[in-house]
């Protein structure tokens, strides 16, 4: 009787010992660590200045002329709506503070297209961004091809651009 009792607090010492033990041991740099440790060093994903993504919110246009506006995403920096008709998405929009990308607003420079006054580009044949106060990228893209670039212009100045420009960080 003494033995199997005897026998359950050794395998339970046992394995707690095991667990412990590889629990505490360093585990040997992986082939991808030392690539990870250079690539991140010095990288910071969202500028700490950045503006909060809630506060773009109130900017974007509201649903109107069968459009529903129904917002998908926010976080520092970013904030994205999709654009529905009939219940289908068909663009999205969103609002984008450049701050972290400072080469964002560089593309802009050479820019002859204005849209509601602010310099715009075109990206592929279904996005148009406009830099507004140097600094804030607003984007309509097309995922529906009903939706066309003269779309994406129109909805664009929809955007409170004046309210977006004046944004403090």
């Amino acid at each position: 009787m003494i033995f199997p009792r005897i026998r359950r607090v050794m395998v339970a010492l046992l394995l707690s010992l095991v667990l412990f033990t590889t629990a505490c041991a360093t585990q040997a740099p992986g082939r991808f660590d030392q690539v990870q440790q250079e690539t991140q060093r010095g990288v910071q994903a969202v500028d700490k200045s950045a503006t909060q993504g809630g506060s773009f919110n109130k900017y974007f246009p509201n649903s109107q002329s069968g459009f529903e506006r129904v917002f998908t995403q926010e976080k520092k920096g970013f904030a994205q709506a999709n654009l529905k008709k009939d219940g289908k998405v068909v663009a999205q929009l969103s609002v984008s503070d450049t701050s972290s990308v400072p080469t964002a607003a560089a593309k802009y420079a050479n820019s002859d297209k204005k849209i509601a006054g602010y310099p715009a580009v075109q990206t592929g044949n279904t996005q148009t961004s406009i830099l507004v106060g140097n600094r804030y990228q607003v984007t309509a893209r097309s995922v529906d091809p009903s939706f066309t670039a003269s779309d994406r212009a129109e909805w664009l100045g929809k955007f409170n651009l004046s309210g977006i420009a004046n944004l403090k960080s």
